[in-house]
């Protein structure tokens, strides 16, 4: 094996990964994320984890990539660690899908024309012509996703063929045969498996190895099942060096992943050695093929299932054992936004579609807590209270602390490759988490009218009074549509944003025409009416925040401004647009006025 060889062996090893991780990233991106969030969400339901892990881990190719995405959603909170074990119990089945994909390469090799056209090398560049074609001419997102696993495809196989034909040279060499002797010892073979997976970060690629070694010839069953054992164990590495910096409950979580796999290597080498020693199998002595390869793993993976199911539980003992419970995680139980702002894991980066899933939810989480501190500080008005007046400066640094954590997390998110649908929900969010911390600025900022006014021992006007309640039902209203359209992303239920918006508006003036009426009547006191006027321009932008938020849902062209939207909306369909006008109008109508004396 010549130097060149060495090269070729390298490059095909190269172009085999990065052929794994463009399939694997088209097949995430065709699911748009929706399986990663599903994981997360699956219920205690055992034969669901097992079976969702197992999908999970098949279209996303790697059960690397499954369980650090576990080792995220436990660090979230989002997932129990007992259900974790289920999952990563299936994640090690999907992860058997790869070797059966790898194994192709092998097929038609006995010269049979009919199996030869059905060998993927054959049809392998005939895919790539596709997907690049599709890439080059189409627009349309999901069309490039499939083309992405196409393409993917045809360099995993070309990088199979390259290590393949640089290799064909070994079957002549002694030395060669003389190392995998030395590895045909089970102990030897599974530290090599280890070590050699750990390195290179990724289970397929050692047993994609092995698998061509298979397909020249190179390799006895012998060989190559502990290899394979090893190479399992040696695939943890990617999980726990993911687990630095996380939680307790998280580096706990990798573990689990680590020790179920040691735990049915252990087993395996046990039973099946053991059994050797007595009926002595033939078939280890046999050159492995790729295919048969591909079922040892399968009926491994399958076999340790049965096998542990019903043992998942006592998996935790020995993770236990080794990152015991804290008292201080005992007593932590943290406010239920840092736990919420979990959901922002890194790790979510690389699915695009699921992280845009939970910054969704933090920012629903964060309109939550928006609304309650507006309606808190808005109850203070006629009944003001320390405790409460408290309660909303708290959500409002809560809120703050929401927005600081969700702009830096989305922008970090805008740098990865999306889809257009993703693409707009990051948009909305970012453009609506600004509206939201203004409005529980306001929320603060009524909070401090109505403690002036409570200090002060100032009282409104029965009309005025009478007015603000209208009013203030004008506004929650506004408020609880603009949230509820942006919680569902309800473009039907924006654009009723608008329309209050109007009215709410027209309320805004006539009220503070009826206010000047009465203080030069001398039915109300100017420090009184400064306390109005801030009031009023409180809720007014309230409610234009309300605006901005129902405006991002409906933007879908962002060369379209928010000002020329907002005209647009008002113009495309006036008829309609009045007449939404004139029944909020009518909903929000100010009480009539007998006489002037009652100002």
């Amino acid at each position: 094996m010549s130097l060149f060889d060495i090269f070729n062996f390298i490059g095909g090893l190269a172009l085999f990964l990065y052929g794994i991780n463009v399939m694997g990233d088209g097949l995430k991106k065709t699911s748009g994320g929706k399986l990663e969030g599903i994981l997360g969400k699956i219920t205690s339901n055992r034969f669901m984890a097992i079976a969702m892990g197992a999908l999970v881990t098949a279209l996303m190719q790697s059960s690397s990539a499954t369980t650090v995405m576990i080792v995220g959603f436990v660090n979230s909170g989002i997932m129990e660690l007992a259900r974790a074990v289920y999952v990563i119990i299936g994640a090690n089945i999907g992860a058997t899908v790869t070797p059966w994909v790898m194994s192709l390469s092998s097929v038609g090799s006995d010269g049979s024309l009919f199996l030869q056209l059905l060998k993927p090398s054959s049809f392998a560049p005939i895919l790539a012509i596709i997907g690049v074609f599709i890439i080059l001419i189409s627009k349309n997102t999901k069309r490039k996703n499939l083309a992405l696993i196409f393409i993917g495809f045809a360099v995993l196989i070309f990088g199979m063929e390259t290590m393949s034909d640089s290799i064909a040279p070994l079957s002549e060499s002694e030395g060669f045969s003389h190392m995998m002797m030395i590895f045909s010892n089970p102990i030897i073979g599974m530290l090599i498996g280890i070590i050699l997976t750990a390195t290179i970060q990724s289970s397929s690629a050692t047993i994609g190895m092995l698998q061509v070694l298979s397909t020249a010839g190179l390799i006895t069953y012998g060989t190559a099942i502990p290899l394979m054992v090893g190479a399992n164990i040696g695939t943890c590495a990617t999980s726990l060096l993911s687990s630095i910096g996380t939680s307790r409950n998280a580096r706990r979580s990798a573990l689990i992943h680590l020790y179920y796999n040691i735990i049915r290597g252990v087993l395996f080498f046990i039973i099946f050695y053991s059994l050797n020693m007595v009926f002595k199998f033939a078939f280890l002595e046999r050159l492995s093929t790729a295919v048969g390869l591909a079922i040892f793993d399968t009926c491994l993976s399958i076999a340790s299932a049965v096998v542990l199911f019903p043992l998942g539980k006592l998996l935790l003992k020995p993770v236990y054992l080794t990152l015991p419970v804290t008292e201080e995680e005992k007593e932590l139980k943290g406010i239920e936004a840092k736990r919420n702002i979990k959901l922002l894991d890194d790790r979510f980066l690389s699915s695009p579609g699921l992280a845009i899933a939970q910054s969704k939810q933090v920012a629903i989480d964060m309109a939550k807590h928006t609304k309650n501190a507006l309606f808190t500080a808005i109850d203070l008005l006629m009944d003001y209270k320390d405790k409460k007046a408290k309660k909303v400066t708290d959500l409002e640094d809560v809120v703050d602390h929401y927005e600081d954590e969700l702009g830096s997390y989305l922008v970090k998110l805008g740098l990865h490759p999306m889809s257009r649908e993703d693409s707009n929900q990051l948009t909305i969010i970012l453009h609506s988490i600004g509206d939201f911390e203004r409005i529980s600025d306001h929320a603060v900022n009524i909070m401090e009218t109505a403690n002036e006014k409570a200090e002060k021992g100032l009282k409104f006007s029965k009309k005025a009074e009478e007015e603000l309640i209208v009013y203030t039902k004008a506004v929650k209203d506004i408020v609880t549509m603009a949230f509820d359209a942006f919680e569902r992303t309800d473009r039907s239920l924006a654009s009723n944003v608008e329309p209050i918006e109007e009215v709410i508006d027209m309320l805004n003036q006539e009220i503070k025409t009826h206010h000047i009426k009465r203080l030069r009547k001398g039915k109300c006191s100017i420090e009184m009416g400064f306390i109005l006027s801030d009031l009023l321009n409180n809720y007014e932008r309230v409610s234009d925040h309300c605006s901005n938020i129902a405006i991002s849902i409906l933007q879908d062209n962002e060369m379209i401004g928010a000002h020329e939207l907002e005209d647009e909306i008002v113009n495309k369909n006036k008829e309609e647009f009045t007449r939404l006008v004139k029944e909020y109008s009518k909903k929000y109508e100010l009480p009539k006025r007998s006489s002037d004396s009652e100002e």
